[in-house]
């Protein structure tokens, strides 16, 4: 009998470590992720749900610098918890590429689609889909797309694999199958 107690014993600490831990999550393009914000009951099912890259800017005052680009992300936000959801989207976002750079949103309209406003209201049960914006450069392709909550104070982050793309301007997009 006290043998079979003492492995059990040997693994409790190291579970009850990893539950403790913060979350993370991952997927690739079309796929939910279930998220959690930092206080209350503060959840979201997080849909990456395109990449437009090359993105293509609304006017042409909003051109990137010389020699980057911009890369348009649609995200799907539904409000699964209790309490409403009220944050900044775009505050929470970001991209990484092939070298680790980490790029945050820029606030350049693309026509990609409608974009996120500068701060959304979700009520439990409610959705609202939009896109973000980043500016990165020319010889960069993108790898990963994060999404936290709570203006990215959250520790629970949502990470998807982007395929990879050559560099430069040649157009990409991905889609998800919509339910």
């Amino acid at each position: 009998m006290r043998r079979r107690t003492a492995p059990l014993l040997i693994c409790l600490p190291a579970l009850f470590s990893l539950a403790l831990a913060p979350a993370s999550s991952d997927g690739k393009i079309g796929d939910t992720l279930s998220l959690t914000g930092s206080s209350g009951d503060e959840k979201l099912d997080v849909t990456l749900v395109k990449v437009v890259d090359p993105a293509r800017a609304k006017d042409s005052y909003s051109q990137p610098d010389s020699g980057n680009r911009l890369v348009a992300v649609q995200f799907r936000l539904k409000n699964t918890g209790s309490d409403v959801y009220s944050d900044a989207p775009s505050n929470g976002a970001s991209i990484i590429d092939q070298d680790n750079q980490r790029f945050d949103t820029t606030s350049t309209l693309t026509t990609a689609g409608a974009d996120f406003p500068a701060h959304v209201i979700i009520r439990p049960g409610n959705t609202a889909l939009g896109y973000l914006s980043f500016e990165v450069p020319d010889n960069s392709r993108v790898g990963t797309v994060q999404f936290s909550m709570n203006s990215g104070y959250s520790d629970d982050i949502g990470e998807w694999t982007v395929s990879p793309t050559p560099p430069g301007p040649a157009v990409h997009q991905e889609t998800a199958r919509l339910p």
